[in-house]
């Protein structure tokens, strides 16, 4: 893959990059600078790409490792102080949907975020997380049934 492709394809990916960021993140200029930051270092790091079919999910993980970064820059600058991080007046903000997905383990968001707001199938998924599919099942059901038991839904899982 050459240097062209590469940036043809990084740019449709963008939108898709930034909404997973910004899930992660909660936070518009955290987001963007984590899609940019991990954009730089896939294109550093291009000739380790074996197999170009997978751009897609091997770029995600890039941004996601990214994400990670910056929460535990977070939470060592956090001390004492929380950081709600509101981007604005957004409605989507106040959703306790986005609070409950918030509150979940890192490994059982990852796949929430992945699967449902960024749009990623199973299999995509699994390989963006460089996890078994198996595992991304079991994750993505042990995830729904917490946020059914904080949102109040409880019933058939």
């Amino acid at each position: 893959m050459d240097h062209d492709e590469f940036a043809r394809r990084a740019e449709a990916l963008r939108a898709r990059l930034y909404r997973t960021a910004y899930l992660y993140l909660g936070s518009e200029a955290d987001a963007l600078e984590a899609v940019d930051e991990g954009v730089y270092q896939a294109l550093r790091a291009l000739r380790q790409l074996r197999q170009p079919d997978f751009f897609e999910t091997w770029l995600t993980r890039i941004v996601l490792n990214a994400c990670h970064r910056e929460l535990r820059r977070r939470r060592r600058l956090a001390g004492e102080e929380a950081l709600p991080e509101s981007a604005g007046p957004d409605a989507y903000d106040a959703l306790p949907l986005k609070e409950a997905v918030r509150r979940l383990p890192e490994e059982l968001r990852a796949v929430v975020i992945l699967r449902y707001f960024a749009g990623y199938t199973q299999a995509e998924t699994a390989r963006a997380l460089n996890i078994p599919q198996g595992t991304a099942a079991t994750r993505q059901r042990r995830a729904l049934q917490l946020l059914r038991l904080e949102l109040g839904e409880e019933g058939d899982a």
